[in-house]
């Protein structure tokens, strides 16, 4: 599905690459044709000003999104599990998964990292791929709700996997919570936060990083076929 693809590079950290292929990403949406108009034009604005806005700008606005807190954290079981143990044994099945299918990680990249995880349902049929979006959208629709409240345009991406999959049953209560929410404690408390030991994850596992990166450091991300499968594009952060 050519359409999770480009949702996932437009959740991954802003490169020249991605800048130069924005055109090449509204065509491959409008021919797959899979999203409803106000979602399609919604992702079509928030590329032309990726387009038209300096990278340094851009890669300055997205660490300051997703990478200053847990609460817009682009880490499926960050929203989950927090850090207990439950996390790492999480990522361990879902890598698993990506193996079982031939893909390996090459990078220092957590497999739950939601722009990996999409790229890697877009290179899965489309009922699979679909049924596994479905089962984490209660977590991609309140990392959405709570760009919504805070007026951060990358909502539009989160918009348009809820258009794909259908909103959860409890979106009420989803949209209330992002509504009410205090301030990110992750945010407020940063200073001594970052004066933790940070927790590792997957230390014996080959190919994948146990380390969440420094915000906005660019990790390039491959995937890396096993012998006789098809080769797959890289993703890159």
């Amino acid at each position: 599905m050519k359409t999770l693809k480009v949702l996932s590079a437009l959740l991954s950290y802003p490169q020249p690459e991605m800048q130069a292929a924005l055109g090449e990403m509204g065509d491959a949406l409008a021919r797959e044709n899979l999203l409803p108009v106000r979602e399609y034009s919604a992702l079509l604005a928030l590329m032309n000003r990726l387009a038209s806005t300096p990278l340094m700008t851009l890669q300055e606005q997205y660490v300051a999104s997703f990478d200053r807190g847990r609460a817009l954290s682009l880490y499926l079981f960050e929203h989950v599990h927090g850090e207990s143990r439950d996390r790492g044994q999480a990522m361990v099945n879902l890598l698993e998964a990506y193996r079982q299918h031939g893909f390996a990680l090459n990078a220092r990249e957590l497999p739950d990292y939601i722009p990996l995880f999409l790229e890697y349902l877009a290179q899965r049929p489309g009922g699979e791929a679909l049924d596994s979006l479905t089962d984490a959208m209660h977590v991609m629709t309140l990392i959405g709700a709570r760009l919504t409240e805070r007026g951060n345009d990358y909502h539009v991406v989160f918009d348009a996997l809820a258009a794909l999959v259908g909103e959860p049953a409890d979106i009420e209560d989803i949209r209330r919570q992002a509504a009410t929410e205090g301030p990110d404690e992750t945010v407020v408390n940063m200073d001594k936060i970052w004066e933790e030991e940070a927790v590792t994850f997957l230390a014996n596992q080959d190919g994948c990083g146990i380390n969440r990166p420094m915000p906005g450091a660019a990790q390039p991300v491959q995937w890396v076929p096993r012998p006789g499968s098809i080769q797959q594009p890289a993703h890159s952060r």
